[in-house]
């Protein structure tokens, strides 16, 4: 329910008629400036207007008006927006916009629901304490809560009276900041209303790698906030500050008065744009293992995480820490990569919290590849989940923000680096390239071996035992390797390990005759993993 209500009311000719004369009379000196049409003389004029039109209005003794806007047309019309208070007192419901010509005539007015704003007295017969105790009992599943109130004259249904309203701050159930406002009558005690402090709207981002997208904001004071009140995550400007410094408190929330952001390129100007693709990929990751897996956020808590773009000076890369419970993204190289935040760059970050709370693989010898490798298979798989036709779903990782492609699961030698296939020195490759075998394993076992062109891109993917593999679909595949991070795995899982882990899934979810579990063996074997 909306805090207040609100009526457009036309000016009547005789009401006009009657203060025409008055009103002439104060703009007759005035006219000059008038003419002018800045907002300083705008404002001048509708405090005139009101005073003068005071039965309009509602304006009366102990009334004082708060500029909070003014818009000044093309054709000189003014639109100066009040709030109003009475003895010092907020005003709930007693806005008004004052409408004006070019010279500062009054034309016309609206008004919330409030004519008049006195009351009888403004001192309260509840005491602030008990209001704030009852807020918190009227505003269930916020947790961390913290009750403040304030006095105001309460006019939202049109008759103003005494109250409390007290704001409820705290932590929703997604981990997210949550909020309540509760209105009680500071004379009587009654709960006036009750309504979220909060309010979801969808806004429209201009992505630089998934085109023109819906994301998920919260409706604050002044406008919107990169807040997801869904899935509990916030976006922000880290100030291009060095991702060790960073705590989740760190850099400023992303706002924006029209729920419209960024302007769809790539090395923007604007700083919003990146933190579009955060958002929505965010977004898009956590409900690819709430509805895929029924995982609930990244620990399975519901909590959402921090989100920051522009981390580092000119920092090609991204990365998740635990400590922080954040995403951090950087601004790329500047020359020939972009933001780090595409789609499947963001979702292979955010899994490493995944692994971190669920198997923890040590980032290092053939458990760190294993790491990797799962951040890769998730991040694309998050791609293929969003579908989107901009950032087309393949086997290419981080193949918009470092073109062609950072790592390829096809083949992933091709990269100079990767390992295609599994053998006794794997373990000391780097972390990011022992991941090949790992890659090249799911590639096979969803796509299967040989040539083949999916989505439009060709990929030629060999065997390292000469075998011929059929592949069962990256959605089974995906399916058999979460169930073995999350249930079998452990911080020193080898690949031999690991295939003994996928199996094991692969028998619980499908059965040890089925055709996913001996396609699962067959691409190990592919890779050299017995």
């Amino acid at each position: 329910m909306s805090p207040t209500s609100s009526h457009r009311r036309h000016l009547a000719a005789g009401a006009i008629a009657a203060t025409a004369a008055l009103v002439a009379a104060t703009f007759q000196a005035g006219a000059a400036s008038a003419a002018a049409t800045g907002r300083d003389a705008a404002i001048t004029l509708a405090r005139a207007n009101v005073t003068h039109n005071a039965g309009v209005f509602g304006f009366g003794d102990g009334q004082d008006l708060q500029v909070k806007d003014v818009i000044l047309d093309a054709d000189g019309s003014q639109h100066v927006r009040f709030d109003r208070s009475y003895l010092g007192l907020p005003v709930v419901g007693g806005d008004l916009v004052v409408h004006q010509d070019a010279r500062g005539r009054l034309k016309d007015s609206s008004r919330a629901a409030a004519h008049d704003a006195a009351v009888k007295s403004i001192v309260p017969t509840v005491p602030a304490q008990a209001t704030a105790g009852r807020a918190l009992q009227a505003a269930p599943g916020i947790t961390s809560a913290t009750s403040t109130p304030e006095l105001v004259v309460w006019a939202a249904d049109g008759t103003p009276r005494l109250a409390w309203k007290t704001t409820v701050a705290g932590v929703g159930d997604h981990g997210q900041p949550s909020g309540r406002v509760v209105v009680t009558d500071a004379t009587t005690g009654e709960q006036i209303e009750a309504y979220d402090a909060e309010h979801q709207a969808n806004g429209t981002g201009h992505s630089e790698y998934t085109g023109d997208v819906t994301i998920a904001t919260t409706q604050q004071s002044g406008g919107y906030a990169l807040k997801d009140p869904t899935r509990g995550h916030v976006t922000k400007d880290a100030h291009n500050v060095d991702a060790d410094t960073l705590t989740a408190s760190s850099g400023t929330l992303f706002t924006d008065t029209d729920n419209v952001w960024g302007d769809g390129r790539k090395f923007s100007t604007d700083r919003s744009t990146a933190a579009v693709d955060a958002h929505a990929n965010t977004a898009w990751t956590f409900d690819y293992y709430k509805n895929v897996f029924g995982r609930s956020g990244i620990k399975n808590d519901g909590k959402g995480a921090t989100v920051f773009v522009h981390v580092g000076t000119k920092w090609d890369n991204a990365q998740w820490s635990d400590e922080c419970f954040c995403m951090m993204t950087g601004d790329g190289d500047g020359v020939t990569d972009p933001e780090q935040v595409d789609l499947d760059t963001m979702g292979h970050e955010m899994t490493h919290g995944v692994t971190s709370a669920t198997a923890n693989l040590r980032y290092s010898g053939e458990s760190g590849g294993l790491n990797e490798a799962t951040s890769d298979i998730f991040g694309t798989m998050v791609e293929w989940y969003a579908n989107n036709s901009v950032d087309t779903p393949d086997y290419l990782f981080s193949d918009q923000s470092t073109p062609p492609w950072l790592r390829r699961m096809d083949k992933p030698s091709l990269d100079g680096r990767s390992a295609d296939c599994w053998n006794s020195r794997v373990g000391k490759l780097d972390v990011h390239n022992s991941s090949g075998v790992g890659n090249h394993w799911f590639y096979l076992a969803s796509e299967g071996s040989g040539s083949k062109t999916i989505n439009g891109f060709t990929y030629n993917s060999p065997t390292c035992n000469g075998s011929t593999v059929a592949g069962i679909g990256n959605e089974k595949v995906a399916k058999i390797w979460y169930r073995a991070l999350t249930v079998y795995m452990t911080s020193t899982t080898t690949y031999k390990g690991a295939r003994a882990a996928s199996l094991s899934a692969a028998k619980d979810l499908y059965g040890a005759t089925s055709t996913e579990y001996k396609a699962v063996a067959a691409a190990w074997s592919a890779v050299s993993v017995a």
